[in-house]
């Protein structure tokens, strides 16, 4: 059966936007993002958004699910899920290809697994009851509903415990607004470097995202407002300035560290992408940067 989805993911730094971009303008194609921050506006040089590979010779290449929110707004897998669906129908209307691009694997699996995400609304009543409750306490009643819980940081933050009990009870009792899930039938490409040449490429970016302004971004998210708090909330480069911004470190400490965190970052990524594979979700293997490969397997799959 005919594809009606391409998905390029890899981990940060592989240039999977740059190849995804050129796919969709030879294919005639629109950009998805998957990225949980890059849905934010205002925060562009951080987040890698690289919006100028969207300007190709042949046009501006349209991409959704970027600069979507205010930063001081919350984001998560089910609106993506549900925007995503929205954006994918509307695309596959007008008969044009859908390239969904990112490295955010939750957010991929929502889409290209069977996820059951039920809207969720904040609770009154149940946000008493958890208010006596110490953080330990939480930390074991969200274990005792998801043992395997993938994301640690859950259990870190008082509120995003009480958020994740919130959700969980949901869907115990299948409740909450329930997405119409379109059909999906897409071609999955992943992109990979061998690790040295990966570590290369996120230091060379690194150092570019400093010298086009990473730290003034930040310091500029500050000045309008959003809290230490909230900007170490969203990882890596904003949690690693932000305390440069607060003395806590040095230029070179940050830089340092933020790279070996980014390496970090990008081989729970590459985990995540090989846990998909168990668990059924077939990835094709692009080596580095080779768009002809990648065009050419795309075209076989269109076909």
């Amino acid at each position: 059966m005919k594809k009606n989805l391409i998905v390029i993911l890899g981990p940060t730094a592989s240039g999977k936007t740059a190849l995804a971009v050129r796919l969709a303008a030879d294919l005639h194609g629109e950009i998805l993002s998957a990225d949980s921050r890059q849905v934010y506006r205002g925060m562009d040089i951080g987040t890698g958004k690289d919006l100028s590979e969207y300007r190709t010779e042949k046009g501006i290449v349209p991409v959704h699910l970027i600069d979507i929110m205010e930063p001081e707004q919350e984001f998560n897998v089910f609106e993506f899920q549900k925007r995503f669906y929205k954006i994918f129908n509307s695309l596959l209307n007008k008969q044009v290809l859908p390239v969904l691009v990112g490295g955010t694997g939750l957010y991929l699996e929502a889409v290209l697994t069977d996820y059951n995400l039920p809207a969720v609304l904040h609770d009154r009543r149940f946000r008493d009851e958890m208010a006596g409750k110490t953080q330990a306490e939480l930390q074991e009643i969200l274990l005792s509903m998801k043992p395997a819980l993938h994301n640690k940081t859950d259990l870190e933050d008082r509120e995003r415990i009480i958020r994740k009990i919130e959700i969980e009870k949901a869907r115990e009792k299948t409740s909450g607004e329930s997405l119409e899930k379109p059909f999906i039938n897409a071609a999955i490409f992943g992109i990979h470097w061998e690790r040295d040449v990966l570590r290369r490429r996120i230091a060379q970016r690194l150092a570019q995202r400093i010298d086009e302004g990473m730290i003034e971004e930040v310091s500029r998210l500050r000045s309008q407002g959003l809290s230490w708090e909230r900007l170490d909330s969203f990882g890596l480069e904003y949690r690693y300035v932000a305390m440069y911004l607060q003395n806590k470190m040095t230029l070179d400490e940050m830089t340092s560290n933020l790279q070996i965190a980014i390496g970090q970052f990008a081989k729970r990524q590459m985990t995540w992408f090989r846990r998909m594979e168990k668990k059924g979700v077939k990835i094709e293997w692009i080596s580095g940067d080779n768009y002809p490969d990648l065009h050419c397997r795309v075209l076989k799959v269109l076909s």
